[in-house]
């Protein structure tokens, strides 16, 4: 026991260490950026620096995966170095008894960045997007969900409309028990129409069983008010905005995930991309765990057999190929080609076993 609470606290330490090293890397390379972006602009060096620091969690984050690879590494080598791993294996220790303490500190680990270090990015992530638009003068998101519906903003210089729509089509595209509440330059209503329905056009919305209200012209707009079986109003929207704009799923905190796909799904909009998205983050220790074991496999030996490089490539190599099958997996189950617990659990599981397995060989061998 106080063997494995040994290598608990190693790999420990060496993680951390590996996740300060990129995270100030991270920082820097996001700060040129920031700096670039926002050249010739009133952005001065604390705007640019702090919008770099809200974005490197973010970053951090969507790595964190090959940094246990590389964490692995980093421990094993130099057990193997110190000659630890020969004395290790002496005391009868095989393989994968020498593993699991490393692998159960990745998992603590895990549970610990998606239960605390997520819902942290999360709220980095949206005040990223809040200082991004304030510098670079933006306009917000058009698009807001909530448990009363589904809210809308377009306008131009001389008017902003609000519209608020009870439910909508899954491609957004056709909105259901609509209003539009426009506003003048002053910032008083001027228009009030309600529409059963409305579907959007290139460059226009169609209402149909549409009544309109004008504030500004008439003295009783209840009397002057006129119902219409079909009316047209111009906007700059577009679906691509609508589905866009309701922000990335990393925005919303793993804790809040639950509640914002059903409110989503209440509106009308399909909530596939946050489902596979709350999937991954829980499945996101056991993958931390299957890269440790990834990159264990090929430095589990004693430095003096030689081809550390080779094995250092060839572990690296296996993460990076861990990683993007995960991803690809991600993106079929986005599209809705595979389950979405399949996409987030196989993986993690096909990487825990294919290591497991070259490790026995090893230990046969």
């Amino acid at each position: 026991m106080t063997l494995s609470f040994y290598l608990a606290r190693r790999f420990f330490w060496v993680f951390l260490a590996v996740i300060g090293i990129f995270a100030g890397l991270i920082f820097l390379m996001e700060m040129a950026e920031q700096l670039r972006r926002f050249a010739g602009t009133n952005a001065g060096l604390g705007k640019t620096g702090l919008l770099a620091l809200l974005r490197t969690p973010g970053a951090l984050y969507q790595i964190l995966p090959l940094l246990s690879v590389l964490a692995a590494l980093a421990l094993f080598l130099g057990l193997a170095r110190n000659s630890e791993l020969v004395a290790i294996r002496a005391a009868g220790r095989s393989g994968l008894a020498i593993l699991w303490a490393p692998v159960l500190s990745a998992l603590i680990l895990g549970m610990a960045t998606v239960a605390i270090f997520g819902p942290i990015v999360a709220a980095t992530s949206r005040a990223d997007e809040r200082m991004s638009e304030s510098m670079a003068q933006g306009a917000r998101s058009v698009t807001s969900i909530s448990p009363e519906g589904l809210w809308l903003r377009q306008g131009d210089g001389n008017k902003q409309t609000v519209i608020h729509a009870m439910r909508a089509s899954l491609d957004g595209q056709r909105l259901i028990d609509v209003s539009f509440l426009s506003f003048g330059t002053s910032g008083s209503p001027t228009t009030r129409i309600e529409a059963r329905t409305a579907y959007l056009t290139p460059g226009a919305w169609v209402l149909s069983h549409a009544k309109e209200w004008q504030f500004d012209r008439h003295e009783n707009p209840e009397r002057e008010s006129q119902t219409l079986p079909e009316m047209i109003i111009e906007t700059d929207l577009t679906q691509a905005q609508i589905s866009d704009s309701f922000g990335a799923p990393q925005a919303v905190g793993i804790w809040n995930q639950p509640a914002f796909i059903a409110t989503i799904e209440k509106a009308g909009f399909s909530a596939l991309r946050h489902r596979v998205w709350f999937q991954m983050q829980l499945a996101l220790p056991l993958f931390l765990a299957a890269m440790v074991m990834t990159g264990a496999a090929f430095s589990m030996r004693h430095s003096r057999m030689g081809a550390t490089g080779l094995r250092v490539l060839s572990a690296v190599l296996a993460g990076f190929g861990v990683f993007f099958l995960r991803r690809f997996a991600q993106v079929l189950a986005e599209n809705g080609q595979i389950p979405v617990g399949l996409a987030a659990w196989t993986p993690p599981l096909v990487a825990i076993f294919l290591s497991a397995s070259l490790i026995l060989q090893q230990e046969e061998g």
